[in-house]
């Protein structure tokens, strides 16, 4: 039984090695990709201040494209009053024909149109033709409306009032595009912190799975451990078992020893000192 059981004791020692060192593996890679997720989360969140920091100066700037069309339509407002006031001399006047505020509203359309839309080679070429076009009809409409003095006066009136709301424009205009920009950078920038938070998310799967391997291997050294106890307590109690036989077997064969001297010496036969000594150490000798 004992040496069954030392046998099994060496077993489960090597395989407790097994475990231990596979566990250690597996904890040292589970390791490794915790630092992985780790820096890859902070890539994320450097990544969404970033983004956010777009996200702030795209709305500031939208904040100034609203202020500057604001003060762009109010300029506007005024020039309409005055283009109104030319509308109707030219009634009274028998100016006929669409009125010089009309053809600039076409033209500042068809401009902003040019500025800001994706045109394709002819069309834009169109566009321009039209632009001209317009141009040309405005200029021959201003002419025939400087014969009039008061007239005279409202175009230089209306013009000085367009070229201040022009202005307002080309502000917000300039505005609306560093807005768009920032706007751009930050779906990227936001798009990018999506990408690495996914990698983040799978390096965390893996570092739990590694970790689930080891305490698996963990829980199986604990076990094997536990075992190992479990035999050296056995072990010990066959051993002292065993020893307290071979001491009480021991005190049979003294005690034998010691009846066949005792009859000698009832039979009349002499005892030496030896005989003495183990009728003593027997306990017949009390």
């Amino acid at each position: 039984m004992i040496k069954e059981l030392t046998e099994k004791k060496a077993e489960l020692k090597n395989q407790s090695e097994e475990y231990k060192k596979k566990r250690n593996e597996l904890n040292a890679e589970a390791s490794t990709l915790a630092a992985k997720r780790n820096e890859l989360n902070k890539n994320t969140k450097d990544l969404i201040n970033e983004a956010q920091e777009y996200k702030a100066l795209r709305d500031e700037n939208n904040t100034k494209v609203k202020e500057n069309k604001a003060l762009r339509d109010e300029v506007n407002n005024k020039a309409n009053e005055v283009f109104a006031k030319i509308d109707q001399i030219r009634a009274e006047n028998n100016l006929g024909g669409p009125s010089i505020k009309d053809i600039r509203k076409e033209i500042d359309r068809l401009e902003f149109a040019q500025q800001t839309e994706v045109l394709t080679t002819n069309k834009e070429r169109e566009l321009v033709g039209k632009i001209t076009e317009l141009r040309k009809q405005h200029e021959q409409k201003k002419q025939q409306l400087e014969g009039n003095d008061e007239l005279k006066a409202l175009l230089a009136e209306a013009q000085e009032i367009r070229d201040e709301a022009s202005e307002y424009h080309n502000t917000l205009s300039e505005f609306a595009q560093k807005a768009q920009e920032y706007h751009d950078k930050m779906i990227t920038t936001f798009k990018e912190a999506d990408k690495v938070r996914a990698e983040s998310d799978a390096a965390h799967k893996e570092f739990v799975h590694f970790q689930e391997k080891a305490d698996e291997q963990h829980k199986l050294f604990i076990t094997a451990q536990k075992e190992i106890r479990d035999i050296d307590k056995e072990l010990r109690k066959l051993r002292k078992g065993d020893a307290d036989g071979k001491k009480e077997a021991a005190r049979a064969d003294a005690r034998k020893d010691a009846e066949d001297i005792f009859d000698k010496f009832k039979s009349g036969g002499k005892l030496t000192t030896e005989n003495l000594m183990a009728l003593q150490r027997s306990g017949f000798l009390k």
